[in-house]
């Protein structure tokens, strides 16, 4: 099942940050991050990812093999974690990506190549090179199971608006927005992350806030609501990334960030109660530019390091963990001269149960790999040239089903994406490019989209009003499909429109005031678009079944006009030409739910220009009340 939110932004780089943890039985996940809950039943362990996941695999060696990915780019982590009384290794198949340009883009997909019923947990963002260069909209999202109801939550770091907003799930994939959380005046939340804080079988979230150096930490009830637990102080640093791990092995998920203008890195270690320590910083060094942040094991002793990637100063600095409560000071490795390195990943790459490291270089135009010796040293760089673009996020992931890490690339200045496969020995083969036709395809995913139990890529250009399908073979990709939109399509959803069982696509065409609807081969093709005219500038879109007749409409909140377009579905994938309701000025994003326990779907709006909430209450036939307002502190996205 897929979700798509857009939202406006205007960033002047975008990178990304996923990562998919595999640990005892906490969940969390960083800014753009997955991760993965981890129960146990009668000392089996389980790993649960999204709403399905692969069975755990045992390698025998008291460890629990990790996959994380984490990525100011795109990367994904592989290392191994003891877990005292349990050995478990599982390899989690990671769902989620998001790099925006002028378009903020949230799409997720939950897949597995076996179905277990059980969730996952994953969140996204995005980190621009220069931190104050953007004008609104989300920053970072993660998700996890906020109401303890088995489907996937999401939580959004909002930057102009200093808050955070919570969206529930549903079994049909697709979320409503609920509550909002001010992250406090001038904070400009820059990433979230999601995890146990307090050892209460409960998901919690921490915000790292670039406008007030500090890291906001939101206690969850279990039952979807939180409570504003505390600030912790980064001091003169920004945090613009953060990533929740135990550093000290007592159990307790600690605090890491990497701090934009002081060049350093801060931990707080985290106590049960879930209150921290104070920060202690370390300097990652002079105009070092770190962006990147990913952590494994680098010398097998068990304990969790940090690798950071150094752009300006061209090199990966390496913090072993001192296991007193400390990191040993940095180590650099060189990636060479002019490299700036700009995304990391690790994984094994050549099947030796230890954690290696790939970097994206994107001042020379290379991949580097770096195999572990074991004791926190690597060999020398290996360089694979990208002869097409320099690269810009990196990711890993096995996308030929060999059991061998492969990587995955998308480069600028070319627009192409590439793929790396891995031999299982440490070397890959040469990139296999895949033009994407557009100079605006900085916006994709990563998805088994046609339920083949391969991993496909999808594409979004802003420029040229279009998304491209990439399908995943075993080896590589075929090439793109173009699909046609109105101009500049700001939302896209997905639902079954025709009841062929076989999802299809409606995109909110922002200046040319319509609605595109192409409806799925199931195969990952769809058809050519149809349009249906809205009120003016079409932003947000919900899709849900407003009049009980088991067919799915539409609802589009109309920026320029204050209003919301209803479309009854006939469920033959057609509609009924739009009825208007009037809300307030510049409404961008809508939801729907039953707020008034009559059994019929209600909406919400946020309306960027009023200082209130419109609520429509639903009739059986399709239509709505009147709005109702409801006053907001801020204006509402």
């Amino acid at each position: 099942m897929i979700f798509i939110y857009f939202s406006r932004l205007i960033i002047h780089v975008v990178f990304i940050q996923i990562e998919l943890v595999c640990i005892n039985n906490d969940t969390r996940s960083t800014e753009g991050s997955i991760a993965i809950q981890q129960s146990s039943t009668d000392g089996e362990e389980n790993l649960q990812l999204g709403l399905n996941t692969q069975e755990p695999t045992v390698d025998g060696n008291d460890t629990i093999d990790q996959v994380t990915t984490s990525i100011s780019s795109w990367d994904l982590k592989c290392y191994h974690w003891t877990i005292s009384g349990s050995t478990v290794g599982a390899m989690g198949f990671f769902i989620f990506t998001c790099i925006v340009m002028t378009t903020g883009i949230l799409i997720v997909c939950f897949t597995s190549p076996k179905s277990h019923g059980q969730k996952c947990k994953f969140s996204i963002s995005q980190t621009a090179t220069n931190p104050i260069e953007y004008n609104y909209g989300p920053r970072s999202v993660a998700v996890g199971d906020f109401n303890n109801d088995t489907w996937i939550d999401m939580v959004v770091a909002n930057s102009i608006v200093n808050n955070i907003g919570i969206y529930f799930g549903y079994e049909n994939g697709t979320f409503v927005k609920q509550i909002e959380y001010s992250t406090g005046l001038g904070s400009n939340p820059y990433m979230v992350a999601v995890g146990n804080l307090n050892n209460d079988s409960r998901l919690d979230i921490a915000v790292a806030n670039f406008g007030t150096n500090t890291i906001r930490i939101f206690l969850g009830y279990g039952n979807g609501s939180f409570v504003n637990q505390l600030d912790l102080s980064t001091n003169t640093s920004r945090p613009i990334s953060i990533s929740l791990v135990d550093f000290n092995n007592d159990t307790v998920l600690d605090i890491v960030t990497v701090n934009f203008g002081t060049n350093s890195i801060s931990i707080f270690y985290g106590y049960e109660n879930g209150m921290f320590s104070n920060p202690t910083m370390y300097s990652t060094g002079y105009d070092s530019l770190s962006y990147a942040l990913a952590v494994g094991d680098f010398n097998n002793d068990n304990y969790i390091d940090i690798a950071i990637a150094n752009y300006g100063t061209n090199n990966i600095g390496l913090f072993l963990n001192a296991k007193n409560g400390t990191v040993e000071k940095q180590i650099t490795i060189s990636t060479g001269y002019g490299s700036h390195p700009i995304s990391i990943a690790v994984g094994n790459f050549n099947d030796d149960t230890l954690v290696d490291i790939a970097v994206a270089n994107h001042g020379t135009n290379t991949i580097g790999i770096y195999l572990s010796n074991g004791n926190g040293t690597f060999t020398n760089q290996m360089q694979y040239s990208i002869n097409s673009g320099s690269p810009y996020s990196i990711g890993v992931g096995d996308f030929n089903q060999d059991n061998h890490l492969d990587i995955f690339i998308i480069t600028i200045g070319a627009n192409n994406t590439g793929l790396l496969l891995g031999y299982g020995n440490g070397s890959f083969s040469d990139a296999r490019m895949n033009s994407t036709g557009s100079t605006s395809s900085i916006s994709f995913a990563i998805c088994d989209f046609n339920k083949d139990k391969r991993l496909d890529v999808i594409v979004v250009n802003n420029e040229t009003n279009s998304m491209d399908i990439l399908e995943g073979y075993f080896e590589g990709f075929s090439l793109s499909k173009y699909y046609s939109t109105g101009y500049s399509p700001m939302t896209v959803a997905l639902g079954d429109f025709n009841n062929d069982g076989k999802l299809d696509l409606v995109a909110a065409n922002y200046y040319n005031n319509s609605i595109s609807v192409l409806l799925g081969n199931g195969n990952g093709s769809f058809a050519k678009q149809k349009t249906y005219s809205t009120g003016a500038s079409p932003y947000g879109v919900a899709v849900n079944n407003f009049n009980n007749d088991s067919y799915l409409d539409l609802a589009v909140a109309n920026y320029d006009d204050g209003s919301v377009s209803i479309f009854l579905g006939y469920g033959n994938g057609s509609f009924a030409k739009q009825k208007k309701y009037t809300t307030g000025y510049y409404p961008q994003s809508l939801a729907a739910g039953d707020l008034n326990n009559d059994g019929l779907l209600d909406l919400v709006v946020a309306n960027y220009g009023s200082l209130y909430v419109s609520v429509l209450l639903g009739y059986s036939n399709g239509s709505f009340a009147n709005q109702m307002k409801y006053i907001t502190s801020t204006y509402s996205y």
